[in-house]
C-alpha cells in the first residue's frame, strides 16, 4: 500500500493530511511552516509537532510515505524552497513535489482541466490554466509588491483610509475600532505603532474591517470594494492570456476560490464578481471555496517532477 502526504502552507497556516490510494488517513493543522514568515526554529517546530500528530491519528511512520505534494507561497523563493527540500528529506520518506499554493488550489478545483483561481488569504494570487496544460499567473508577488484583495492589503489600506478620513475631517468607525484591537490609546501611538519596525501583522485588522463595513462604516466598505475589485483586475488580466494562449477569444474559462477573505467577507467576493461580469458577463463561478489540501493530495497521488 501507498502512503500520500499533502501540505498548504500558507503564510499564518499549515493543513496538512495523510492518506492512502482512497482515503484521508489523518488530517491536522499547525502554525505556518513558511521560511519567510516565521524562523528556521518555529518552522521546524511546526513541522515536526504535525508529523507527530499524523503518525499518532494514523498509525503509519513518516518514512513509508510514497509521496509528499507541498503547495505553499513563495514557492519560487529560494529560501522557501530550500528548506522544505532539507526539513522533508530528514523527515519524510518518499519523494517531494513543491507547488505553488495558488496551484493545488486550482487542482482543487479544476483537476487538470482549464480554469481560473482566485486565492485571497494572508496573500494573494490568481492562475489560470488552459486545455493544454498551460499554467497562467498573475499577482502573487508578496506583500510589498502586489497580494491585492488579500488581508495584508485590506488591513494596510484601512490605516490609509483612517489618515485619509481624518485630513478630509470625515468620521470613521475604523480609528476607535483599530484603536482598541491594537491597545493603543491615542492617534499619535497608532502612527508610531503603524511606522514600526519591523511592521505589525496588517492582516490581523482584517476583521475589524470587516466588522465596521458590516455596521455600515463607508470607509470600510470602500476599502473592500476596492479590494475586490483590484484582485478582479489580476483575474481580467489572467482570463484575457488563456484566450490569447488557446486562441479562443470568446472563451470564458470557469472561476473558483479559495482563502479565507474570499470566504469570509462576501463583500469582497461580490465586489470581485462584478468587476469581472462588467467585462465577461457570461462567467460562471463555483458556489463555495475550494479546499487546496484536496488538489495536493491530487497532485501527491498522481506524481510528478520534484
Amino acid at each position: 500500500m501507498s502512503f500520500f502526504l499533502a501540505l498548504d502552507a500558507g503564510g499564518t497556516k499549515t493543513d496538512y493530511a495523510l492518506a492512502d490510494e482512497t482515503h484521508v488517513l489523518a488530517r491536522v493543522r499547525t502554525g505556518t511552516i513558511k521560511r519567510m514568515r516565521v524562523d528556521a526554529v518555529t518552522a521546524c517546530a511546526n513541522l515536526e509537532s504535525a508529523l507527530a500528530k499524523l503518525s499518532a491519528q494514523a498509525g503509519i511512520s513518516m518514512q513509508l510515505v510514497t509521496r509528499t505534494c507541498v503547495g505553499t507561497a513563495g514557492i519560487t523563493v529560494p529560501l522557501v524552497t530550500d528548506w522544505l527540500r532539507e526539513a522533508f528529506a530528514s523527515r519524510v520518506g518518499g519523494e517531494l513535489l513543491l507547488l505553488g499554493d495558488v496551484e493545488i488550489a486550482l487542482e482543487a478545483a479544476f483537476p487538470g482541466k482549464a480554469g481560473v483561481l482566485a486565492m485571497a488569504g494572508t496573500g494573494s494570487n490568481v492562475v489560470g490554466r488552459t486545455d493544454g496544460g498551460q499554467l497562467i499567473p498573475a499577482g502573487g508577488w508578496g506583500p510589498a509588491l502586489a497580494d491585492q484583495g488579500s488581508g495584508h492589503r485590506i488591513g494596510l489600506e484601512s490605516l490609509r483610509a483612517i489618515f485619509m478620513a481624518k485630513d478630509e475631517e470625515r468620521q470613521t468607525l475604523l480609528l476607535p475600532a483599530v484603536l482598541d484591537f491594537w491597545q493603543l490609546s491615542s492617534v499619535d501611538l497608532l502612527v508610531e505603532y503603524a511606522n514600526c519596525l519591523p511592521a505589525p501583522d496588517f492582516s490581523s485588522l482584517t476583521e475589524v474591517v470587516s466588522r465596521c463595513a458590516e455596521l455600515g462604516d463607508e470607509t470600510a466598505l470602500a476599502v473592500l470594494r476596492q479590494q475586490g475589485e483590484e484582485l478582479a483586475y489580476l483575474v481580467r488580466l489572467v482570463i484575457r492570456r488563456l484566450r490569447r494562449a488557446s486562441n479562443r477569444q470568446d472563451w470564458v474559462p470557469p472561476i473558483a476560490f479559495t482563502g479565507s477573505i474570499l470566504e469570509n467577507i462576501p463583500l469582497v467576493r461580490e465586489a470581485l464578481m462584478a468587476a469581472v461580469r462588467r467585462e465577461f458577463p457570461d462567467v460562471l463561478t463555483r458556489d463555495k471555496v475550494v479546499d487546496p489540501i484536496a488538489g495536493a493530495l491530487w497532485r501527491a497521488r498522481l506524481g510528478g517532477i520534484s
